[in-house]
């Protein structure tokens, strides 16, 4: 019994040291809906302190004294750098990024206007690029910190009318790779989180969905505790990249 007690004890202490090892408060972008939105929530329950950034401040409210909304269209690239240097100055312990944001446009690439090719490219490629311009330097000051990223299954293959998604999320996982060898010297972790369809509000100005069966889709919470695990992982551990599908992949026109 004495040894069973001392084991369980032991146990427990060192599940709450490595959960010891987490962010206290970190930037999320896109924290208005689908994935962003649920990772907020989840850090939230676990009490860590989010700055959340979306293009709608309105829209962007959850009531928590964890939560703090701040409002970035980030398909408007010079605008960016004045804002984001200011969440920074405001808010010193921060000490990470969720990049989140994205917009999905599919079709034939002669269909698409010049300004939709730029505002494409701008929120998912351009964006991630710049804030993580301004975090590098932040979080070195610290000698910590994570970088955590949303690309897309579209990052490994490119698919027939995604040629706009594919490029951004191709362009994507090429930086995370470098910025990783860049920054591994000051105890900064990157990771790519390449999740496949996952059933959000992603697809409601699509023509096409995932299948109507559960297995058809990624449930947006398993992303968030992927999120929650790299989060609590000890600082010399570095998860590079993940690839999540759901079990049968099926696509259906609306």
């Amino acid at each position: 019994v004495q040894k069973l007690y001392f084991l369980v004890a032991k146990v427990t202490f060192e599940i709450k040291l490595f959960k010891m090892v987490n962010i206290k408060k970190i930037i999320v972008t896109g924290s208005s809906s689908g994935i962003g939105n649920s990772i907020t929530k989840t850090l939230i329950k676990n009490k860590i302190k989010v700055i959340g950034i979306s293009r709608n401040k309105d829209k962007n409210v959850i009531k928590s004294k964890y939560f703090q909304s701040e409002e970035i269209d980030f398909s408007e690239l010079k605008n960016i750098p004045m804002k984001i240097e200011k969440v920074l100055d405001q808010n010193e312990d921060v000490e990470g990024l969720i990049s989140c944001a994205g917009v999905g446009y599919f079709g034939n690439i002669e269909n698409f206007s010049v300004d939709k090719i730029l505002g494409s490219i701008n929120t998912n490629l351009l964006s991630h690029v710049i804030l993580t311009k301004y975090l590098v330097p932040f979080l070195k000051k610290k000698n910590k910190g994570k970088l955590i990223y949303i690309g897309s299954e579209s990052a490994l293959n490119g698919g027939k009318k995604g040629s706009l998604y594919s490029a951004a999320k191709f362009g994507l996982r090429g930086f995370t790779q470098s910025i990783r060898a860049e920054v591994a010297s000051r105890n900064i972790t990157v990771t790519l989180i390449n999740p496949g369809m996952v059933k959000t509000n992603f697809f409601n100005n699509l023509d096409f969905q995932p299948g109507s069966n559960k297995k058809n889709s990624i449930i947006v919470y398993d992303i968030a505790k992927i999120v929650m695990s790299i989060l609590e992982m000890n600082i010399n551990t570095s998860i590079d990249e993940i690839v999540m599908n759901p079990i049968i992949k099926s696509v259906i026109k609306k």
